[in-house]
């Protein structure tokens, strides 16, 4: 059963523009336990959102899990892992924290909750509605 996740990256280090340049890059430097515990149960076919954190602060892009978890290169010493993403498709309208915050359905989006977390689940109800505000069908 397909799962949906939330990636978070800071544009200035890098951007959603370079995951589509990149067409399928690794998803590196993770060094938060739980973190790391949402990657290593991505699947093959799970979607993310790709939200860019500190400017911008906003849903702006949708990827797809192209390969599980593996040790990630970037890590020293410990046994961290990344996966591979590819870009599918921007958002039509970026979805914005604030707009999320303001949406009752979302209350309990771990982005809301736990907005320091750089990969989160999203449950296949706020997908839809994320996919909603953001102009397109889930």
């Amino acid at each position: 059963m397909k799962q949906y996740w939330l990636i978070k990256s800071e544009p200035d280090a890098f951007s959603w523009d370079q995951q589509v340049a990149h067409g399928v890059e690794p998803w590196t430097g993770v060094r938060n336990h739980l973190a790391k515990k949402n990657l290593a149960s991505m699947k093959l076919g799970d979607e993310c959102f790709f939200y860019h954190s500190n400017i911008g602060k906003e849903i702006v892009g949708i990827c797809t899990v192209v390969r599980e978890a593996y040790p990630d290169p970037s890590a020293e010493g410990r046994p961290w892992v990344c996966v591979d993403v590819r870009a599918v498709k921007p958002m039509p309208r970026p979805v914005t924290l604030a707009a999320i915050k303001a949406e009752p359905r979302l209350a309990e989006l771990a982005l809301v909750r736990q907005s320091r977390l750089s990969v989160s689940p999203v449950t296949a109800a706020e997908w839809a509605v994320i996919c909603e505000m953001g102009g397109m069908n889930g």
